[in-house]
């Protein structure tokens, strides 16, 4: 399905199951691993930390050890495309009901990172990519994956929680428009009841920018 230099992914569409293969990037990695686990270990600890907290994870069904220094994920497939399929190709069409649908995904997804947050939780890459959505009866539940990063922490650090509304905000100008990102943006400030307005605030400024820096050196804008 997809290979990088850190990990490979495979995925059997018929039983719906994704194999992870976790490759070693560096020697220091390895003695990361002893102190705070390797990463398939942090990934499906991580999973059931987020699913006793509420949060839709994939179901790790098999893990283990391969030869030199590799492990692998064996997890249960979960519904849902991510958030950037939603709004360039299933919600692409900004009139009528879809334009609506498009206001209400960006609504419900503030309140899901909003919660996600004010639980603690900072996602490791929270690319909207990494969001899955699907829709029933009128309403969006979300999912999260690839949570090897994730951390727990309480409070939630605000840089973290920056560098993650950055990560979300790496949307194109043609995905959605500035009012749409305030769309997100209130609701996610909304469950998150401890940030003074100055914080949220500098919140929504620095993530803005910080993204908008990050796709003019990419050439995207």
């Amino acid at each position: 399905m997809g290979s990088s230099t850190s990990a490979k992914v495979a995925y059997n569409e018929e039983h719906n199951l994704y194999y992870k293969e976790f490759l070693p990037r560096s020697p220091i990695e390895s003695l990361k691993g002893m102190i705070r686990g390797s990463r398939a270990t942090r990934a499906r600890k991580n999973d059931e930390l987020l699913h006793h907290a509420g949060f839709n994870v994939p179901v790790n069904l098999a893990w283990g050890s391969l030869s030199k220094r590799r492990e692998y994920l064996i997890s249960q497939g979960v519904d849902g495309k991510g958030i950037t399929h939603w709004l360039r190709e299933t919600l692409a069409n900004r009139t009528g009901d879809t334009l609506a649908l498009r206001r209400q995904l960006l609504n419900e997804l503030g309140v899901f990172i909003g919660q996600l947050h004010a639980t603690g939780f900072i996602h490791g890459d929270l690319r909207t990519s990494n969001v899955l959505a699907s829709l029933h009866q009128g309403r969006f539940s979300f999912a999260l994956i690839d949570n090897e990063r994730t951390v727990l922490m309480s409070p939630p650090s605000g840089k973290l929680l920056l560098k993650n509304l950055m990560q979300l905000n790496m949307l194109l100008p043609s995905d959605i428009t500035h009012t749409d990102r305030w769309r997100f943006f209130l609701p996610w400030r909304r469950q998150m009841r401890d940030l003074s307005t100055l914080e949220a605030r500098i919140l929504a400024k620095e993530s803005y920018l910080w993204a908008f820096k990050r796709l003019r050196k990419k050439g995207l804008v």
